[in-house]
């Protein structure tokens, strides 16, 4: 009956009145007696006399005044009582919401009212209140019903929008605390509307009560974050304007009570970049990031002030790599591993402008953990090696585009970061690099292994005069490591599938271009291995020889361009093609009396000055090596026509001679500028 007078009976819940002339009150019960006792017209005519004088009773203003007397003096309760109150009130509470098929909402009513009541407690007592009450808004948001659950996320943000009024004192959190059940509720709740309402009440809050926002903020980003990933535009659009207005206007304003919670803003960000659904809101986020980025360079002293929560023992440097730079990089790099092409091709740019422009304000001991961030993005192409076998042809597609344009723009602008900031990293991670070149090098993709290649040379040529003996005995047992594991061994012992039959010539081969039969691997580069056209019928042992063609291929490619790299790095680009033109100049003139080292009339630019003759020997050895694989393959004429009968490169018949040849002429160059070479005469014997 107390729930009755403080609530009263909508006309919708209850049997016609037959009378249908008293008009309807929250508070006058006697216009719905008579349709409440409908049911008991079977009754004695006593007994229904007896109700409606009781019902009639209960409505008067007496009794009402009295039921409020009973929640407006829970003011006046102890800690403990006013507790105990609210758990009860709480338990009540539920058992109306599970009446079917009209639950009743008198009891949760009333806990709004008595947390209006009990707002001026001490913060300890209300923390204890706050506890139950929160617990029971988390189930009540996430009712099914909507009603029910419009009402919860009406009443929290009215109860919210009070509470923030008051403030917070500094060290507490009683505002993240308050703020929680809405972070629930748009988690639990999948009602389109019900989580609209959940996004529409924060962003009020943080229209209208920004300045007096502390601690809350980490539940508003938990909230937008939670938005971001929403389908409905409505709901990412309202999240992302408000997230926008907070890192534009507010980081300006509130920026110190959001120190604690910029890690959650840009995680935030991160999300809505990574909303397929809204390529426009994901480049937009990006840029954001970017600004993120320029408010820590201008604002550091922000973060070395801020006295954080939980900070442990980490020293006041480190503080704004922690909370500051490390989440924005981090992210970034969340977003291209995430995101389709165009958006992380962004946040890869984004990335690394942002790496270029404040890496001086790094200390030296964050770059390990910034190369860290960065080698993730190639970790991420490792982890699709593995998966369902099903899916196979799906993932060697992703694989073969993300090697292409991610990996090979990643691999570049590594290499330009490295090298823009050789003297504080290079201690630290020049073989960590050497390693990431060397797996991008191995890779059985054309273009990003002559990535590879192209980065490492690029890296030697502009600090290979910086590089101590150890730095060189890294580099050339990496090159000795790669030139080893890419030689395509199995061209000289390859045999065609059993039963598959190899025909007299390669079937779709013209008879005109049997002229040119004999083709050099790699010049031009074999980006069609196959002569004939791939389809869904193609047997399984024929789709594993072309794949298996293709890796060679590749791999023969690789061995070229490393031999190309080695000149270059020890002499400098197109010194030895000028060298050599200068020289067969001189030849047919009959003036050979120059040596070789004093061809050239300019200046020494490769590295020959710099190697040790251990570092040269090394890699002598590795052309020597390259060397004599393409001269057995080259002179295995039964394996060659083996293999171009079985299609391998297409219409031509396969042969190493650009490898067996520069390599041989790399080898004698270095051998005679180390003969004419007075200061190394110690080693003419050798």
């Amino acid at each position: 009956l107390a729930q009755m007078i403080g609530t009263g009976v909508k006309n919708q819940f209850l049997a016609k009145s037959p009378t249908g002339t008293v008009p309807e009150s929250p508070f006058n019960f006697s216009a719905h007696v008579d349709a409440l006792l409908q049911p008991l017209q079977t009754s004695h005519h006593a007994d229904q006399q007896g109700y409606k004088e009781n019902l009639t009773e209960t409505s008067s203003q007496s009794v009402v005044v009295a039921v409020d007397r009973i929640f407006t003096g829970s003011t006046q309760l102890d800690g403990n009582a006013i507790v105990d109150f609210v758990k009860a009130l709480c338990q009540v509470s539920i058992e109306e919401l599970s009446i079917q098929p009209h639950p009743r909402m008198f009891c949760l009513t009333k806990l709004v009212e008595i947390s209006y009541y009990n707002m001026g407690r001490i913060r300890m007592q209300w923390s204890r209140i706050w506890q139950v009450l929160g617990d029971h808004f988390n189930l009540v948001g996430i009712s099914q019903i909507q009603d029910i659950s419009f009402f919860a996320v009406d009443s929290l943000r009215q109860l919210a929008q009070k509470f923030i009024e008051k403030g917070e004192l500094p060290m507490f959190h009683f505002q993240k605390d308050f703020l929680r059940p809405f972070e629930h509720i748009m988690k639990n709740n999948k009602c389109g509307t019900v989580r609209d309402m959940v996004v529409r009440c924060v962003a009020n809050m943080v229209h209208m009560q920004g300045h007096n926002i502390k601690s809350g903020w980490t539940n508003i980003f938990s909230v937008f974050h939670l938005a971001a990933a929403d389908q409905d535009e409505n709901i990412v659009e309202l999240a992302f304007q408000t997230t926008g207005k907070i890192v534009t206007q507010d980081f300006e304003t509130q920026f110190r009570a959001m120190v604690d919670s910029f890690q959650d803003a840009i995680k935030c960000l991160s999300e809505f970049a990574c909303n397929a659904a809204f390529p426009d809101t994901s480049m937009e986020a990006i840029r954001l990031i970017r600004k993120c980025a320029q408010f820590i360079a201008g604002h550091t002293q922000l973060f070395t002030d801020h006295q954080m929560e939980e900070t442990g023992n980490i020293p006041d440097v480190d503080r704004i790599w922690i909370k500051g730079w490390f989440p924005i990089l981090f992210e970034l790099s969340c977003i291209v591993s995430r995101c389709k092409l165009d958006v992380r091709t962004r946040g890869l740019t984004v990335l690394f402008d942002i790496v270029k422009t404040y890496g001086d304000q790094f200390e030296a001991h964050w770059w390990k953990d910034l190369f860290q961030v960065l080698f993730r993005i190639f970790d991420n192409m490792k982890l699709k090696d593995n998966g369902d076998d099903n899916d196979f042809p799906d993932r060697l597609a992703i694989k073969s585009e993300w090697l292409n344009t991610t990996c090979n723009h990643a691999l570049y602008a590594l290499t330009d970061v490295f090298s823009q900031y050789f003297a504080v990293v290079s201690p630290l991670l020049l073989n960590d690099l050497f390693a990431q070149l060397q797996w991008c090098i191995q890779q059985d993709n054309e273009q990003l292994a002559r990535s590879g290649i192209s980065c490492l040379e690029n890296l030697v040529l502009s600090n290979g005069s910086k590089f101590n003996a150890e730095s060189w005995d890294s580099l050339c047992q990496c090159l000795h490591d790669v030139f080893s594991s890419t030689t395509p061994s199995q061209l000289l012992v390859w045999k065609p599938v059993h039963g598959h039959k190899v025909d007299s010539r390669p079937p779709s081969v013209d008879p005109s271009l049997l002229l040119e039969i004999d083709g050099d691997i790699g010049y031009p580069p074999p980006r069609h291995h196959s002569h004939r056209l791939g389809n869904s019928q193609e047997p399984a042992s024929q789709a594993e020889q072309q794949k298996l063609f293709s890796v060679l291929a590749v791999k023969c490619i690789v061995q070229l361009e490393l031999i190309q790299s080695i000149d270059n790095i020890v002499f400098y680009p197109a010194t030895s093609k000028r060298e050599d033109a200068e020289t067969l100049a001189r030849a047919q003139n009959n003036n050979v009396h120059k040596s070789p080292g004093e061809l050239s009339g300019k200046g020494d630019r490769g590295m020959y000055t710099s190697l040790s003759l251990h570092h040269l020997y090394t890699l002598l050895d590795c052309l020597l090596q390259a060397h004599r694989f393409a001269k057995n393959f080259n002179s295995n004429g039964e394996q060659r026509n083996l293999l171009w009968k079985s299609g391998f490169i297409g219409n031509a018949k396969p042969n190493l001679l650009k490898q067996e040849t520069q390599s041989l002429s790399c080898c004698l160059r270095i051998m005679f500028r180390l003969y004419f070479d007075k200061t190394r005469a110690d080693c003419w014997k050798e």
